[in-house]
C-alpha cells in the first residue's frame, strides 16, 4: 500500500502538527526526517545546529514510537532530498507528501522547488502547511495581519496517537535494554536509490567546524516545555526592563528562540499559551500575590508584541528571499561591499576590537550560542559602523554562532540594523556607552574577560587610556595582554554616519524607499484613514514601522 511520507524539517515535534494529522487521516504514514550533505556545506551551518537538531529528533522519535506499533518511528535518511524521496517512491510508493512550509535559506527554496517539481512529475501531491503567521504568495501587506491572527487563535491541532498507522519500513525496532531517549538508526541513501543502515553522522562527516558552545541549551521536547513554562510563571516577571543588560537577559528572556526555530514548540501553542497564562494574571486578585501576577501580565505582554514581530520579520523573507544576499534597498548597493577589510572582521569575530563590552558578548556568544537582543544589535552596528564591515559575511558568521538562527528573522535584522533597509532610523550603538548603561560595574566584563578583572570601575570600558604605571599594577599590558582599539571610535562612527546619512538624502534613495514600506512595512496599528505607506493624505511623504520593532531577533 502507498504510504503518506511527512517531512519533517524544522518542526520537531508531534503536538500542534498539522502535516502528520492529515496524512494520519489519510492512511498509512512514513514520518522521514532527510539529513542532506549540501544544506549542511551551506555557510550559514555549525556543529550546534546539528546538535540540537540531533537531541530533539530523538524525542521526535521517542514519541512517535509511543504508539506501540512495532513500525512506529522517525525515518532518517542520508542523502540529498530528491535521490532520498526516489528511494522512498520505489520501496513503498508514495500516495501524498506532507511538510510545513518552510521559510529558509537560499538553499532549502531552492530545495523545497526542485522536491515540488519532482512529485509533479510523479503525480505525488504536495500537501503544505503554514508554520508560522507567514502567508506564502502574500500579493499585498495589508492583508498579512488578518491572516496571522487567524491562524494563531485557530485550535490547536490534536495529535491522533491512537489512530495512527505507520508504514512499515527499514526502522530499526529497539531493544528492552536501549533508552527511550536513543537516536534512531540513520539510513544512506546510496546509488540507485538504494537505504542502507550506518551510523549517525557527526559533524565531521558533514563538513562542519566541529566546535559547539559548551554551555548552549540543549534540544528537545521536554527541555521546552520547562523552558516554557518557567518563563510563563515565573521568568516573565522580569521581562519587561529586564532583557537589555547581558547581565539579566538570560534569565529574563523566555529562552524559547531555539525551540521555535527549529518547531520543537509551535509558535501558536506559545502564543495561546502566552495569551491564557497573561489573562490569568491578569484576573489576580490584588490581594492574592497581585503584585507578582501584575508584572507577570505586563511581561507578558510585551513578549506576545515580540512574537507578533518574529512572523513579521519572516514575511519579509517569505516575500523577497533575495534579501539574505542583496540589500533591501537597492539604493544602498556599493555604499560597503567594496571597502571591505579582513582585519577588522578579524578583529570582530575573534573578540580583538579593543572595545571590552564588544569583546565580551563576542566571548559569550562562542561559549553559550546566544545573546540578547541589544547586544545583538550592537554587535552588528559595530560592524557595519565604525569598522565598516559589509552586512552579509557578518551575517554568516553570526548566523553560526546564534544557535537560535532564524534566516526569516536573522537577515531582515541584519540588514536594518546595518542600516541598508532604507525606512528605519539609523541604529548606530556606541559600545562605551552601551556598556556604562548595560554593565554599569562591569560585572558582565569582568566575567568575560578574565584580563580585565584588577582594572579599576573607572578605566574598565576604555583601558587603552590607562597610563602605563596604572597597567602595571593592574597586571594587563595594551596591545599584548588586551588589544588596542582596533579604529578611533569617535572618528569612525562620525565618518561612517556621514556616509550613510548622505546616501539616504538622495532623491532618488529617498524615493524608493516608499516602495520598500509598500512592500515590507509593518500595518500594525494603522491609524484608519491612513494609506499602505502610514501617511496621511497628501502627508509625510515617508514612514517607518514603530519603533517597537528594535525589540526582537
Amino acid at each position: 500500500m502507498p504510504v503518506h511520507v511527512v517531512w519533517f524539517k524544522r518542526d520537531l515535534r508531534v503536538q500542534d502538527h498539522a502535516p502528520l494529522v492529515a496524512a494520519a487521516a489519510a492512511g498509512p504514514v512514513l514520518a522521514v526526517y532527510i539529513v542532506e550533505p549540501s544544506l549542511w556545506r551551506q555557510p550559514d551551518s555549525a556543529a550546534q545546529h546539528w546538535g540540537f537538531i540531533r537531541e530533539s529528533l530523538a524525542e521526535l522519535d521517542a514519541a512517535l514510537r509511543a504508539t506501540g506499533r512495532p513500525h512506529a518511528g522517525l525515518h532518517v535518511l542520508v542523502g540529498e532530498a530528491l535521490p532520498a524521496f526516489d528511494a522512498l517512491h520505489r520501496h513503498w510508493g508514495i500516495a501524498a507528501l506532507y511538510a510545513h512550509q518552510e521559510t529558509g535559506n537560499a538553499h532549502t527554496f531552492a530545495r523545497d522547488r526542485a522536491v515540488r517539481r519532482w512529485a509533479r512529475q510523479h503525480g505525488i501531491p504536495v500537501h503544505e502547511t503554514p508554520a508560522f503567521g507567514v502567508v506564502r504568495g502574500l500579493r499585498q501587506r495589508d492583508a498579512w495581519l488578518t491572516a496571522r491572527e487567524r491562524l494563531m487563535s485557530a485550535p490547536l491541532v490534536s495529535w491522533p496517537l491512537r489512530t495512527l498507522v505507520f508504514a512499515p519500513g527499514p526502522h530499526h525496532a529497539p531493544t528492552a535494554q536501549e533508552p527511550p531517549s536513543r537516536a534512531p538508526v540513520a539510513w544512506y541513501v546510496r546509488d540507485g536509490a538504494c537505504l542502507a543502515p550506518g551510523p549517525w553522522p557527526d559533524a565531521a562527516m558533514l563538513g562542519l567546524d566541529p566546535w559547539e558552545p559548551p554551555q548552549h541549551q540543549r534540544g528537545g521536547r521536554t527541555l521546552a516545555q520547562a523552558t516554557l513554562t518557567g518563563f510563563l510563571h515565573e521568568r516573565a516577571a522580569h521581562y519587561r526592563g529586564g532583557i537589555s543588560s547581558p547581565l539579566t537577559a538570560p534569565d529574563a528572556c523566555s529562552r524559547l528562540s531555539p525551540y521555535l526555530a527549529y518547531g520543537v514548540l509551535s509558535l501558536r501553542e506559545v502564543v495561546q499559551a502566552t495569551r491564557a497564562r497573561r489573562a490569568a494574571a491578569a484576573a489576580t486578585p490584588a490581594d492574592d500575590g497581585g503584585t507578582l501576577a501584575r508584572r507577570l501580565a505586563t511581561g507578558l505582554r510585551a513578549f506576545e508584541s515580540r512574537l507578533y514581530w518574529h512572523c513579521h520579520f519572516m514575511q519579509k523573507l517569505e516575500s523577497e528571499p533575495e534579501l539574505e544576499w542583496r540589500n533591501l534597498h537597492r539604493g544602498y548597493d556599493g555604499l560597503r561591499e567594496r571597502a571591505w577589510q579582513p582585519a577588522h572582521f578579524d578583529a570582530l569575530r575573534h573578540g580583538r576590537t579593543g572595545w571590552p563590552l564588544v569583546d565580551a558578548c563576542v566571548a559569550m556568544l562562542r561559549e553559550t550560542g546566544w545573546l540578547n537582543f541589544r547586544m545583538r544589535a550592537m554587535l552588528v552596528s559595530v560592524a557595519a559602523y565604525p569598522l565598516w564591515l559589509h552586512w552579509r559575511e557578518v551575517g554568516l558568521w553570526l548566523a553560526r554562532q546564534f544557535l537560535d538562527y532564524e534566516p526569516g528573522i536573522h537577515w531582515p535584522q541584519m540588514q536594518m540594523q546595518s542600516g541598508t533597509t532604507g525606512i528605519n532610523a539609523t541604529r548606530v550603538y556606541n559600545p562605551i556607552k552601551q556598556a556604562y548603561d548595560h554593565d554599569p560595574h562591569g560585572v558582565f566584563v569582568r566575567r568575560w574577560l578574565p584580563a580585565l578583572r584588577q582594572v579599576p570601575d573607572a578605566w574598565l570600558f576604555e583601558p587603552w587610556r590607562m597610563p602605563p604605571a596604572l597597567q602595571r599594577c593592574c597586571g594587563v599590558t595594551v596591545g599584548v595582554d588586551i588589544p588596542a582599539p582596533v579604529v578611533d571610535l569617535d572618528q569612525a562612527l562620525r565618518a561612517a554616519k556621514a556616509r550613510v546619512h548622505a546616501r539616504r538624502a538622495e532623491p532618488a534613495v529617498r524615493a524608493q524607499a516608499d516602495e520598500v514600506v509598500r512592500r515590507h512595512g509593518s500595518r500594525r496599528g494603522m491609524p484608519a484613514g491612513r494609506d499602505a505607506l502610514g501617511r496621511e493624505p497628501a502627508a509625510r511623504r515617508r514612514s517607518a514601522p514603530p519603533p517597537n520593532q528594535l525589540s526582537l531577533w
